[in-house]
């Protein structure tokens, strides 16, 4: 896959946006594994504004398993199907969140 510019050496992180990522992507990597997610983070607003880890607890995702998993984009294979089912996989909300 590999999508990102040769001169881009910027690794993805936590507090990258959805925006960003889909920038470093142009080729539509990020947007297919956030629909692999079922995110429908490429059509919303707030994407421009919000941090991949935001994204990932909004959409009770592992935070640390979706990082993992946006910064694979970067490998000649991309992500495996593994870190796609621990990055999709949904956790219960903790007592007083939404």
């Amino acid at each position: 896959m590999g999508g990102m510019s040769p001169d881009t050496t910027d690794e993805i992180r936590g507090s990258t946006t959805i925006v960003e990522i889909l920038r470093l992507y142009p080729g539509g990597e990020a947007a297919a594994l956030m629909s692999k997610l079922s995110w429908p983070c490429a059509h919303c607003g707030g994407a421009f504004h919000e941090p991949l880890t935001m994204a990932a607890k909004r959409h009770r995702n592992s935070p640390r398993a979706v990082l993992d998993a946006f910064r694979a984009l970067e490998l000649e294979d991309g992500p495996s199907d593994n870190q796609i089912a621990l990055a999709a996989t949904k956790h219960r909300r903790g007592p007083g969140e939404p």
